[in-house]
C-alpha cells in the first residue's frame, strides 16, 4: 500500500501564507510534521499531491495500491488502521471532510467516528500544539530510553516525561513536566538559567538561550534559536528569535528572524476576538478565539523592537523595519514599515536567503529558489495594492 497526502483546496487556501512554500502536510505541529506523523504510524513512505510548482521539490511516488490521504490530517493508530483496510471505491470522511480514499473520491463514504485533528486554519496549529506534542512524545518515545542527565545544578519535576535524546546540553535550567511532557531533540542545547513547562518540544540541533522562559504548548523546530519569553507557539525551523521580547499564540516558519526586543499581542485590550488576515476570504476574518498573536511565513524578518500587533500576518520573506507597529496584514516581499512598504527586490531576496542557510551549512536549491520565484510573481499584485 502506498500512501500519497494530497492538498485540499479549502484548507491548503485556509492555511496561506504558510503552503505559499509547503504542502499542506509539511507543516510542523507536535514536535513532528504532519508528514512525519504519518510515516511513523503507518510505517510507509509517503508522497505528496500539491501545488504544480511546489511538485518538483514535493514529489509525487505513484505505486500499485494508491491510497490518498487528506495532507491537513494528524493521524491516529485507528485512523491509520482503517484506512489500511480501504477497499477500492471506499472513502473515510469525518464530519463532512474528505478524510482517504482509495482509487476515487466519490465512493461509498464511511464515517470515521473516532476523534480528529484536522488543521485548517493557522491559528488551529498552536491550538492543538499541546495534544499534539503530547501524541508525538508517545509515539518517538515509545519502548525507549532517555538519554541520561547529569547536570546537579538542572532541576526536572516529573522526570518521567522528560526525554533526551543523544547529544543534549542543558545546564543550570528549570524543567517543569507536571503539565505535560517535554522532548529534547538530538544535539540540542538548553542554556543557563532557562525555564520550560511541558507540553514542550525542542528540535534537532534546537537551541534555547539564557534565562529564556517557555510556558507551555510550544514547539521549536529543528536548529532554530530561540529566547525572550514563549507561551503557545510553534516555530517550524532554523528561525532565530535569540533575545528578549514574548512570542505568544503565534505560528512562525522557517528561515525567519525576528530581532532583538521584539514583541507580539496576543490579547486586545479589549478582550474581545480576534480578526486576522485570510488569503482565502482576502478580507479579515474573525478566529472566533481572544488569544492569537503573530502568524509569519517563511523566510521573513523584522527588524529590533518591533511591536506586532493583535493577529498581525506576515507573507513571504517580508522585510519589516521602522517606527511604530506594522501593519496587521504585511504582504510577501514586501520591504519596510509603519505601513510604508516597497517590493522586496527579488535579487536581493536570494542573495539574503542564500546567506542566511550558510549559516546552517544548507545551500538554497534551485528547486527552492523556483518556489519563491512564483511566489514573488503571484503576490506582486498584494504588494502594490498594499
Amino acid at each position: 500500500m502506498n500512501f500519497i497526502l494530497f492538498d485540499e483546496p479549502s484548507i491548503r487556501q485556509g492555511l496561506l501564507p504558510f503552503t505559499f512554500t509547503r504542502p499542506v502536510a509539511e507543516v510542523r505541529i507536535g514536535i513532528l510534521t504532519i508528514t512525519e506523523k504519518w510515516k511513523l504510524r503507518s510505517g510507509l513512505d509517503v508522497s505528496y499531491i500539491t501545488e504544480e510548482y511546489l511538485s518538483d521539490r514535493f514529489i509525487l511516488n505513484p505505486g500499485k495500491e494508491n491510497v490518498f490521504i487528506n495532507g491537513g490530517v494528524c493521524p491516529t493508530d485507528e485512523l491509520v488502521a482503517a484506512i489500511k483496510s480501504l477497499k477500492d471505491g471506499e472513502v473515510i470522511v469525518k464530519d463532512g471532510v474528505i478524510i482517504a480514499y482509495k482509487k476515487v473520491a466519490e465512493g461509498k463514504q464511511i464515517e470515521f467516528k473516532g476523534a480528529l485533528i484536522i488543521i485548517k486554519r493557522p491559528w488551529d496549529i498552536f491550538l492543538n500544539n499541546g495534544k499534539e506534542i503530547t501524541e508525538d512524545f508517545d509515539l518517538i518515545t515509545k519502548g525507549r530510553i532517555s538519554a541520561p542527565f547529569s547536570d546537579p545544578y538542572t532541576r526536572i519535576y516529573n522526570q518521567d516525561k522528560v526525554f533526551i535524546e543523544e547529544g543534549v546540553s542543558i545546564k543550570a535550567a528549570i524543567l517543569n513536566a507536571e503539565n505535560g511532557p517535554i522532548y529534547l531533540g538530538k544535539n540540542s542545547e538548553i542554556m543557563e538559567g532557562a525555564i520550560i513547562r511541558g507540553p514542550f518540544a525542542l528540535g534537532e540541533g534546537a537551541s534555547v538561550s539564557m534565562g529564556a522562559k517557555f510556558r507551555g504548548d510550544t514547539t521549536v523546530g529543528p536548529y532554530s534559536k530561540i529566547g525572550g519569553e514563549v507561551s503557545n507557539s510553534v516555530i517550524f525551523g532554523y528561525t532565530n528569535k535569540a533575545h528578549d521580547g514574548f512570542l505568544g499564540n503565534s505560528v512562525i516558519g522557517e528561515w525567519c528572524n525576528l530581532g532583538a526586543d521584539t514583541n507580539t499581542s496576543n490579547l486586545k485590550n479589549t478582550y474581545s476576538e480576534v480578526q486576522v488576515y485570510s488569503y482565502k476570504e482576502q478580507d479579515f476574518v474573525n478566529t472566533g478565539k481572544m488569544f492569537c498573536g503573530l502568524l509569519m511565513a517563511d523566510h521573513s524578518k523584522c527588524g529590533i523592537n518591533t511591536m506586532f500587533n493583535t493577529g498581525t500576518v506576515v507573507g513571504v520573506n517580508a522585510n519589516i523595519f521602522g517606527e511604530g507597529y506594522p501593519a496587521k496584514f504585511v504582504p510577501s516581499f514586501a520591504w519596510g514599515g509603519d505601513k510604508n512598504y516597497s517590493r522586496y527586490n527579488f535579487e536581493k531576496v536570494i542573495q539574503v536567503a542564500e546567506r542566511v542557510m550558510a549559516r546552517r551549512n544548507i545551500q538554497l536549491s534551485k528547486e527552492e529558489i523556483n518556489i519563491l520565484k512564483y511566489v514573488f510573481e503571484i503576490e506582486d499584485q498584494q504588494v502594490r495594492n498594499f
